[in-house]
């Protein structure tokens, strides 16, 4: 039986993307050398919006970055972590002890900083820092200008300029606020975009369709066209068989 016992620690690292192309993305502050990113390479990353990747190759330049790819491609917002558990290889220590009746065993560390008194030595590097997150820009949504000049007369989109001063009427209805306004005139745009992505799916599904009709049509065309020759071939042998009983005077006599 092994017993032999396994000592990991567990792993979760942090980068982001600086650069970015179709599936691959370069990743920095996650390491800080070529030597660590060669530890962990094709370790599985994945971002916090759930797109799963793969770390291939470090970068020469600059020092701790990395290529990865990934299933899709990702935002430059996009947060990538690394959970991984690492092997820790203690030192190997042997003292055998031939009697265990007057024998006292050393001390462990938490017992001679007990009886001296002494503090836990703290590591700055495990201590917990403040994560400053820079602020995620979202652009804004814009209605391509094929589908904005489709659209009826009540979903048109009208860019007008700025008015500066507010007529009388404005003043005194009863108008929606500024953040209300946007609110709706977002949800009005999404829904737009929603409808010509259903127009498209729906015309793109109405073109299969027509194919598959088309090639039932030919597949029914073939089986009428067999079942026809088959029919034709029947009869024609019917006819021949009919024809030798004709000339046979109908068949062999039975005995009396």
């Amino acid at each position: 039986v092994d017993e032999s016992t396994e000592i990991v620690k567990k792993l979760k690292l942090t980068g982001a993307p600086y650069k970015i192309y179709k599936n691959t993305a370069f990743i920095k502050n996650m390491f800080n050398s070529s030597l660590e990113i060669a530890k962990f390479e094709g370790a599985a990353i994945k971002t916090v919006s759930g797109i799963r990747g793969q770390i291939k190759r470090a970068l020469s330049k600059p020092e701790g970055c990395f290529r990865a790819t990934f299933e899709d491609k990702i935002l430059m917002s996009d947060i990538v972590f690394l959970r991984a558990w690492y092997p820790v290889k203690p030192h190997r220590f042997y003292n055998p002890a031939t009697n265990l009746v007057g024998w006292q065993p050393m001390r462990l560390t938490g017992e001679v900083r007990r009886a001296e008194n002494l503090p836990t030595p703290k590591d700055r590097n495990s201590q917990y820092r403040k994560i400053d997150r820079v602020d995620r820009h979202f652009n804004p949504v814009r209605v391509p200008k094929a589908l904005a000049a489709n659209l009826p007369f009540r979903s048109q989109i009208v860019e007008a300029k700025k008015q500066k001063k507010a007529t009388y009427m404005q003043k005194r209805a009863v108008v929606l606020g500024g953040e209300e306004k946007k609110a709706r005139a977002l949800v009005h745009m999404l829904a737009t975009i929603q409808r010509d992505k259903e127009e498209k799916r729906a015309a793109k599904k109405e073109e299969g369709r027509k194919a598959f009709r088309k090639k039932m049509a030919e597949v029914e065309e073939m089986r009428e066209g067999r079942e026809k020759k088959d029919k034709q071939e029947f009869w024609r042998k019917q006819g021949k068989r009919r024809a030798g009983w004709d000339q046979g005077g109908g068949g062999k006599k039975q005995k009396a």
